[in-house]
């Protein structure tokens, strides 16, 4: 295990990964019209699991869940689950913009942890500037004046923060437990698999877990399923394992900016000065936080 700063090649593909997660977004919102959002994430938890043991199988990648990493891995699963739980739940109380603020402070809380818990990862001046500046832009992205502020908004609110804290913990136990040990294929099926188990059987209990599925819908979701779940993941824990974990997960500022764009671009949202400021500013704070000090 390392925790060198990132490269460019970690950066582009950081950068592709989060502008993939920006574009899922609005991916998830058009498939919510054939399916409910908990039965899509458990679909496609439970689904991925098959590619990925394909291409375990053809690139001979060895999965021993039996290494030492059986209990983290499990837990990693259930938090993966309940951080779900929590996203989808708060998206019934809250907006999108709202949920997205608060859900993409995850890396605030992970650099902060890491400073703490994972060796040679400490919170630098560069860091902290970097996520203030970055924060701030994303403020300017999704921010939005809320009145007449309920119990329903606060529930939306709470359950967001809670998401981000287990996202934080999921990343924190890749760096600290045995799932170091783990290839980064393992980990993943340690998320899908648990949290498959445990998703599927709850929304098939809902109403209506199906809606209105067409081949549209079947290709958008097959795209989530097999590019965005499977190799996105896969890369992207494998960067985690390799690289430093508050720079790594300072891109995941980039992934709600994206998916602002996306919106314009696929679904005619409004997009003005507001959205070109919060670019500048999250660019230049995903920066500092990798720039090397002095």
């Amino acid at each position: 295990m390392t925790n060198k700063s990132i490269d460019g090649i970690a950066a582009l593909f950081l950068i592709i990964f989060s502008v993939l997660l920006g574009l899922n977004q609005v991916l998830v919102k058009l498939v919510n019209e054939g399916m409910h959002p908990i039965f899509q994430v458990a679909l496609r938890s439970t689904l991925a699991i098959f590619p990925i043991l394909i291409y375990c199988y053809i690139r001979k990648k060895k999965i021993d869940f039996f290494d030492g990493s059986f209990l983290p891995g499990l837990i990693a699963g259930v938090l993966f689950a309940i951080e779900f739980i929590l996203l989808f739940t708060a998206l019934d109380y809250s907006t999108v913009t709202r949920v997205s603020l608060i859900f993409y402070t995850m890396p605030v809380w992970l650099t902060v942890a890491a400073h703490f818990l994972i060796k040679n990862d400490t919170l630098t001046l560069n860091k902290f500037i970097g996520l203030i500046i970055a924060l701030i832009g994303l403020i300017f992205a999704i921010y939005q004046p809320v009145t007449n502020y309920n119990i329903q908004q606060f529930y939306g609110d709470l359950f967001s923060l809670l998401a981000s804290f287990c996202w934080a913990i999921i990343a924190i136990m890749l760096k600290t437990t045995r799932l170091t040990r783990s290839s980064p294929e393992t980990q993943l099926l340690y998320q899908l698999i648990v949290s498959g188990i445990i998703l599927l059987p709850i929304s098939l209990m809902l109403e209506d877990f199906i809606r209105d599925i067409n081949n549209q819908i079947i290709l958008i979701f097959s795209f989530q399923v097999i590019v965005i779940m499977c190799l996105g993941f896969i890369g992207w824990l494998w960067i985690m394992s390799k690289y430093s974990a508050s720079s790594t997960s300072s891109f995941a500022f980039l992934t709600p900016i994206s998916g602002v764009l996306f919106g314009w671009l696929m679904m005619d949202d409004v997009i003005n000065e507001q959205i070109f400021i919060s670019l500048f500013l999250t660019c230049l704070g995903i920066y500092i936080i990798n720039k090397k000090s002095g």
